[in-house]
C-alpha cells in the first residue's frame, strides 16, 4: 500500500468534501489515505517543505508552490458571488482606512491578496482565523477579514460589513468567482500516481455530494457552532460543481486572480496552473 496523506483545514466544507474517503466509502486500491488537520496558513507554509503528498493550500501560496505541487482539477473552494468579508464594530469611512489595522488569517491566504487587490494601501496584522472576530469586538484591532464559518456569523457577533470580497471580485471581473482554496498533489509522486489521486479525491466529492445528509452529519463535527441550517449553506458555498471539476469559469477566475496580483507586484509571477 503507498500512503498519501492528505491534509486540510479542520472546518466543514473540507470534512464534507473528504467524507468518503474517511470513511472508506470509496475504493482505494493499492492507496491508504491518512487525514492530516489543520489551519489554511498552518498548511500554506508546511507545503513550502513539501510535507504532504496532497495538501489544500490558498490560490495565493501556490503561486510560490507550483515547482513541487501540481494545482488538482478537483477541490476548489470558489466564492460565488461571496467570499471573505472585512467586519468591523462600526462603519469606517474610505478615508480613514490607511490609517487603522486590518486582522487577516495569514500572508498567504487568498483573502489577504484579495484585500490587498481591494485596498493596497492598507496596515495588516495576522491573526488566527478564529480569532479575528472576537478581536475585533474587543476593540484589537480595528477591522478583520473573516473566513471559513465567520462569512456566516459576523452579523450575529454584532459586526458590520465593509467589503465582501467575493462580491467586489464579481463586480471587478464581470461574474468570475473568487478563487480561494485548492487541493495540489506532490509532484515527485509521478505521473501515474498523481492522476489516481486525482481520480479518488474527485471521487470522494462526487460521493458527499450524491449522499448529502449522510455527509453533512459527518461534517457536522467541524461546524465549529454552526448549527445543520447554517452548516448545510455553508457546505453548499465552498462544495458544489466548481469544487467537483473548476470547469472554464473556475479556471478563468483562478488565471484572472493570479495574473492581477502577478501585475500588481503581490506575486512573483503566474505560476503553473495544471488543473489536474
Amino acid at each position: 500500500m503507498t500512503l498519501i496523506r492528505v491534509a486540510h483545514s479542520p472546518d466543514s466544507d473540507d470534512a464534507f468534501m473528504f467524507y468518503a474517503l474517511a470513511k472508506g466509502l470509496v475504493d482505494t486500491g493499492a492507496y491508504e489515505f491518512e487525514h492530516i488537520l489543520s489551519d489554511i496558513e498552518t498548511l500554506n507554509r508546511e507545503a513550502h517543505s513539501g510535507t504532504y503528498e496532497v495538501t489544500a493550500v490558498s490560490i495565493h501560496a501556490y503561486a510560490h508552490l507550483d515547482d513541487r505541487y501540481a494545482l488538482l482539477g478537483s477541490g476548489a473552494s470558489m466564492g460565488d458571488g461571496y467570499g471573505p468579508v472585512l467586519v468591523a464594530r462600526e462603519e469606517i469611512p474610505a478615508e480613514r482606512l490607511g490609517s487603522v489595522t486590518v486582522a487577516i488569517p495569514g500572508a498567504l491566504t487568498s483573502a489577504a491578496l484579495a484585500l490587498r487587490m481591494w485596498n493596497p494601501g492598507l496596515r495588516t496584522r495576522v491573526l488566527p482565523f478564529d480569532a479575528i472576530g472576537p478581536a475585533v469586538l474587543r476593540g484589537e484591532v480595528d477591522a478583520g477579514v473573516v473566513i471559513h464559518e465567520g462569512q456566516l456569523t459576523w452579523r450575529d457577533e454584532g459586526l458590520v460589513n465593509l467589503v465582501d470580497l467575493g462580491v467586489w471580485w464579481a463586480e471587478q471581473t464581470g461574474g468570475l468567482p473568487l478563487p480561494l482554496g485548492g487541493n495540489v498533489v506532490r509532484r515527485d509522486l509521478g505521473e501515474p500516481a498523481m492522476h489516481d489521486v486525482a481520480r479518488l479525491l474527485k471521487a470522494s466529492i462526487v460521493y458527499s455530494l450524491e449522499h448529502r445528509d449522510a455527509a453533512l452529519d459527518y461534517a457536522l463535527d467541524y461546524g465549529r457552532g454552526l448549527d445543520r441550517d447554517k452548516a448545510d449553506r455553508f457546505v453548499g458555498m465552498y462544495v458544489n460543481q466548481l469544487t467537483v471539476d473548476y470547469g472554464e469559469r473556475g479556471r478563468a477566475g483562478v488565471t484572472a486572480f493570479l495574473e492581477r496580483a502577478a501585475r500588481e507586484g503581490l506575486i512573483p509571477r503566474v505560476p503553473r496552473l495544471d488543473f489536474l
